[in-house]
């Protein structure tokens, strides 16, 4: 693919750096980092410069192992002459596709699974217990050599527990331990079936899993505090909440007190509106998980 860029009225571009993941991945770029490079876990996919045709852009490889959803983040860099450079940030949503035939599927995970030990402390979510939530590390092989991560409905699969009442499928290809006992896991993708047998041993105490709740979509101006709440979360039985922020849109920032009840940032400058996605999740003091809550932040210039 070609990338574009539109300066629009941004003046002072030195370069622009893009980065592929995920659409499930945690964010890459250190925006507030002077040099833009910031805390990458993934390579640079190019650099563009003014000398290059397009301007800023030009021809840019999608991943080999991508599939389903990715995120494309640019990222410029911006000469403020004595005082230094700042970074700012577009992203786009890219649904990535491969000719190549899907041949098996696997789990990068034990085989069969077991989860939970019966007696173990449980503090947080640290344990496998009634009410816990997790994701299958589901891979493909395709007939181009290449492994890629199928996890998520979005790349095309589907799940199906044989015992519902010891495993249930959730919404987003989540899975949530709901009785103790044996059942298989299925896992179609492309006409191909994968499965996974999980035998489940845990403190078989009845407890429903909380209920996340990030709070309202809001937007805010450049350079303001901005505060995400998930006090408007709850456990049915009244226990106390662990919380996890984290932030799946957007150009990183610094997240404070992404385990409390209440997290902030400070809120980027920009010269256009950009939004920022943040997840919440909570787990109970047995270790029920939530499903995830999203909360959008748009900032204003």
């Amino acid at each position: 693919m070609i990338a574009h860029v539109d300066l629009g009225k941004d003046s002072g571009v030195v370069k622009v750096r893009y980065y592929w993941y995920g659409d499930w991945d945690e964010v890459l770029v250190e925006q507030d980092d002077s040099t833009a490079t910031g805390s990458i876990v993934a390579p640079v996919a190019m650099v563009g410069s003014a000398e290059q045709e397009p301007a800023f852009g030009g021809p840019l490889k999608v991943p080999q192992d991508g599939i389903g959803p990715m995120r494309l983040l640019a990222v410029a860099e911006i000469s403020r002459g004595r005082l230094g450079t700042r970074s700012i940030f577009d992203e786009v949503i890219v649904d990535v596709e491969t000719t190549a035939a899907l041949i098996t599927i696997d789990f990068e995970t034990d085989k069969p699974l077991p989860l939970g030990r019966t007696g173990q402390s449980s503090a947080f979510g640290h344990v496998d217990s009634l009410g816990k939530v997790f994701e299958l590390p589901v891979v493909g092989d395709f007939a181009d050599g290449v492994t890629r991560r199928i996890s998520t409905p979005a790349t095309g699969t589907s799940y199906e527990s044989s015992s519902p009442k010891v495993i249930k499928v959730l919404p987003g290809g989540l899975l949530q331990i709901v009785g103790n006992g044996k059942t298989t896991i299925t896992v179609t993708n492309r006409g191909k079936q994968g499965s996974l047998d999980v035998t489940v041993n845990v403190n078989d105490e009845p407890n429903e899993p909380p209920i996340a709740d990030a709070g309202e979509h809001k937007s805010v101006r450049a350079g303001s505090r901005v505060k995400l709440s998930g006090l408007r979360s709850r456990d049915p039985e009244g226990e106390a909440l662990y919380y996890s922020w984290s932030q799946v849109r957007g150009s990183k920032v610094s997240l404070l007190d992404a385990n409390n009840s209440e997290a902030s940032f400070l809120a980027p400058n920009v010269s256009e509106p950009r939004t920022y996605r943040f997840k919440l999740r909570v787990t109970d003091k047995k270790g029920a998980d939530s499903l995830p809550a999203f909360v959008d932040v748009t900032v204003e210039p």
